[in-house]
């Protein structure tokens, strides 16, 4: 019941409408909504949907200490310098102690701060694994329909596991350091596989010339040469003296003309909507089974399948027959055939 209440306390038509006028506000409110999943998000999300999916969606990606941060506020200043409105979202890790982002968004990029054309929001992984929120596909909905040319996504920067991005993102960038031995790192985590742009950040180093090399060498060897897909360009850049900038954003450019030409840009955004879908479907499925597992129904068939007098495929499929026999319970007075 509180919950209903809340839900009813928030103007979603009011809300969209200032998000799609550019009031910080809203957006803010907006993402709070999601950030918190708030009772109302179903009714934001119907709000949305037939404003979205005109931003460019990009991601970066890469080992701790590379310079994400650093390289998102390079890509900000020079789209807002060639007039281009654009948001971030740079996922942080959860604090241990209120759940909460650990790092504020206004101490990683100040030079943004005030800018009109500017919006940015720190989310907390809260321990999800992938280097991302669980909020995120629709926190990035939300900034799209707000109207922004292109959604910069930063991960957490957990190192190998850190793949998500790319079923997310309409481009990938992954960032990569001279005399880390990234190049190798790259390699054994199948990041090669999701990049579409690689940046050799901090390229004034001693080593960068290696890595590029290295890059190039593994991207030729590996199955993103052939014809007709996409080859990632590797682009040497020091992001902290906007060094290669632009051509990291040539590169970008480049990416969505490609993506666009092939109908490749239609097919990742409906296999990103596919896996949104699902991955809510199973949330739901699973507060379903919490339900019925408070009954002691889930207990019992756990200890049949200790016990030997069960096993766990016959339990799941019992487990699946009371969750699709749960609703028309709700709605009908007829008791289970079944008998003690």
């Amino acid at each position: 019941m509180p919950a209903a209440t809340r839900a009813r306390a928030v103007d979603v038509p009011a809300l969209v409408e200032q998000a799609r006028a550019g009031t910080p506000r809203a957006v803010a409110r907006l993402l709070s909504l999601v950030d918190h999943q708030h009772p109302a998000l179903p009714e934001v999300m119907a709000a949305l949907a037939p404003l979205a999916g005109r931003a460019h969606v990009v991601g970066l990606t890469g080992p701790p200490g590379v310079g994400k941060s650093t390289t998102t506020n390079a890509l900000v200043r020079e789209l807002r310098e060639r007039g281009r409105s654009v948001a971030v979202l740079a996922v942080d890790p959860s604090s241990p102690f209120s759940g909460g982002a650990l790092l504020g968004d206004r101490i990683r990029m100040q030079d943004a701060t005030g800018d009109p054309g500017v919006f940015i929001r720190s989310l907390a992984s809260r321990g999800h694994l992938g280097g991302l929120s669980v909020s995120t596909p629709q926190a990035i909905r939300v900034l799209d329909a707000a109207g922004f040319d292109m959604v910069l996504v930063e991960t957490v920067g957990v190192g190998q596991s850190e793949v998500e991005i790319a079923g997310l993102a309409d481009t990938t960038l992954v960032l990569l350091a001279p005399g880390a031995g990234d190049g190798i790192q790259a390699a054994k985590a199948g990041i090669l596989e999701i990049g579409d742009v690689f940046v050799v950040n901090k390229a004034d180093r001693d080593g960068a010339d290696a890595t590029v090399r290295d890059l190039r060498h593994m991207i030729q060897m590996g199955d993103r040469s052939a014809p007709g897909l996409w080859r990632p360009p590797v682009v040497r850049a020091s992001a902290m003296n906007g060094d290669g900038v632009v051509e990291v954003l040539a590169g970008i450019g480049d990416h969505l003309a490609w993506l666009a030409r092939g109908g490749e840009l239609h097919r990742r955004r409906v296999a990103r909507a596919r896996d949104e879908v699902e991955a809510l479907t199973v949330a739901r499925l699973r507060a379903r089974m919490g339900d019925l597992g408070d009954g002691g129904r889930l207990d019992e068939l756990a200890a049949a399948v200790v016990s030997g007098r069960g096993d766990p495929y016959a339990a799941a499929e019992e487990m699946l027959r009371r969750l699709s026999g749960a609703e028309g319970e709700e709605s009908s007075d007829v008791s289970s055939p079944r008998t003690s």
